[in-house]
């Protein structure tokens, strides 16, 4: 049943496996496992960049695309969410309103780039993407009559997907069986149906001749495949796929700004989950996203729990300073890359000598 559920994409790995069936049962009980509003936190951001990062990589590891452009898409699905909630109220209604207009959306925009631009070569249309992303981003700032602009959108949900809502007056498991536990749960069983349709996809004939197209484009043509609709279809699906992660964002977090959604900084985010997990690897997007989101909300705390114990020692109190977190975050990347030239996926999944 797995199998077929993962469309007999298997980890192939004991140590991988392993690793996914504990990310999974962590995510799924995570307000049981980690109680505590900031374990949920990162607990949903990690669901959200999970189905995030996957989405990058059907784009780049799958179909050797390189785009810029992700978190304009990101960012489309988060604004759709935030004005229907904005204009029609807080009703259900308005999150699929908004969810299914940004999806399509980004589906579009995604169409009318690749038709212009998918032709040119790639380092060309990675800069057409940049640009593109870049006008984005300037205009949802400037237009603060609609969008909010830097302060971005405040906007009420479904008060059944909120803390005032409560399911049941006793604790379950010493947890508040309240509205916010519902919204966790909505993400999670999203982010899952999103990563499992992700996986049929790239294990599907489609998959495989978006593969054969990263391998050898040319060779693809040549035995009829037509390379250019089949990278605007993966473009498109990518794009609508981010769009639905940015509504899952809008839908936890009820807020949007330009930074939380469509800053550069959250573009380098993705790719280095995808490259730090294994490229063409869906897996390789979930295990690159967990550790990078828990390295980002708890390396500054790890760090500060062991200034302490080197105290007296020379350089280490310095290097050590919480606010150097980047600077190890950086040799923690540089680290990852030479030992895992193929992400961790390709490294676990290496048949060994």
């Amino acid at each position: 049943m797995l199998t077929k559920l993962l469309s007999g994409d298997s980890p192939r790995s004991v140590i991988l496996s392993a690793l996914l069936i504990a990310v999974l049962v962590c995510l799924a009980f995570a307000p049981f496992l980690f109680p505590g509003v900031r374990a949920l936190e990162t607990a949903a951001t990690i669901c959200i960049f999970i189905v995030l990062a996957a989405s990058y990589d059907l784009l780049l590891g799958y179909t050797g695309i390189v785009s810029f452009a992700h978190t304009m898409f990101f960012g489309l699905g988060a604004y759709g969410v935030a004005l229907a909630s904005t204009h029609m109220g807080r009703g259900f209604d308005a999150l699929i309103v908004g969810t299914v207009a940004g999806a399509v959306l980004a589906a579009i925009l995604a169409a009318v780039i690749g038709l212009f631009s998918l032709r040119v070569r790639a380092i060309f249309f990675a800069m057409i993407t940049l640009a593109v992303a870049s006008a984005v981003a300037v205009l949802v700032s400037q237009m603060s009559g609609l969008t909010g602009g830097e302060d971005g959108l405040n906007y009420k949900i479904p008060r059944e997907l909120t803390p005032a809502f409560k399911l049941m007056d006793d604790k379950l498991f010493g947890v508040r069986v309240n509205g916010k536990l519902l919204n966790y749960y909505l993400v999670f069983l999203a982010s899952f149906a999103l990563v499992l349709v992700m996986l049929r996809v790239v294990n599907s004939p489609f998959g495989r001749v978006l593969q054969a197209i990263r391998e050898n484009d040319f060779r693809a043509e040549a035995i009829g495949y037509h390379v250019v609709t089949y990278r605007i279809i993966a473009t498109c699906l990518s794009a609508a796929i981010a769009a639905l992660a940015g509504s899952l964002y809008a839908i936890w977090l009820r807020y949007v700004g330009p930074d939380t959604t469509l800053s550069f900084e959250i573009m380098l985010d993705i790719l280095l989950m995808v490259v730090i997990g294994g490229m063409g690897t869906i897996y390789g997007a979930i295990l690159g996203a967990v550790l990078l989101v828990l390295a980002q909300n708890y390396l500054q705390d790890l760090m500060e729990g062991a200034v302490p114990a080197v105290e007296g020692l020379p350089l280490l109190p310095e290097l050590l300073s919480p606010e150097r977190w980047l600077l190890w975050l950086g040799i923690l990347f540089i680290l990852s890359v030479y030992f895992f030239p193929t992400g961790i996926v390709g490294r676990l999944r290496k048949p060994r000598a």
